[in-house]
C-alpha cells in the first residue's frame, strides 16, 4: 500500500501530474503546394519606382530647405509633397519580394 502523501506520475513522469504545457498538432490530410518561384519575384519596376520616390522625396524636402525650389521661404507644401513620395516609396517597398 502507497503512503497517502505520495503524488502520482504523470505520463511525462514529473510528480504532481503536471505535463509540459506542450501539444504537438494533429497532422491533416490537406495537401498545402509550394509557392511558385514565379509568384516571389516582382517585377522590375517595382525596386525602380520605390527607390525614384524615395530619393525624389528626399530632393523635394532638401531642396525646400535650401530655398531652391519657388517662393521666398521654405513651404509646407513642398515638405507634404516630400513626405508623399517617400509615403509611396515605404508603400511600393511592401510589394517587393
Amino acid at each position: 500500500m502507497k503512503p497517502p502523501h505520495a503524488k502520482k506520475a504523470s505520463k511525462s513522469g514529473k510528480p504532481g501530474g503536471t505535463t509540459s504545457g506542450r501539444v504537438t498538432p494533429k497532422p491533416t490530410a490537406r495537401y498545402t503546394p509550394p509557392v511558385p518561384k514565379s509568384e516571389k519575384v516582382s517585377p522590375r519596376w517595382v525596386p525602380i519606382v520605390m527607390f525614384a520616390s524615395l530619393g525624389l522625396g528626399m530632393l523635394v524636402i532638401l531642396a525646400n530647405y535650401v530655398s531652391l525650389l519657388p517662393g521666398d521661404e521654405p513651404s509646407n507644401m513642398y515638405l507634404l509633397l516630400g513626405l508623399f513620395f517617400i509615403t509611396a516609396g515605404f508603400i511600393t517597398a511592401t510589394k517587393y519580394h
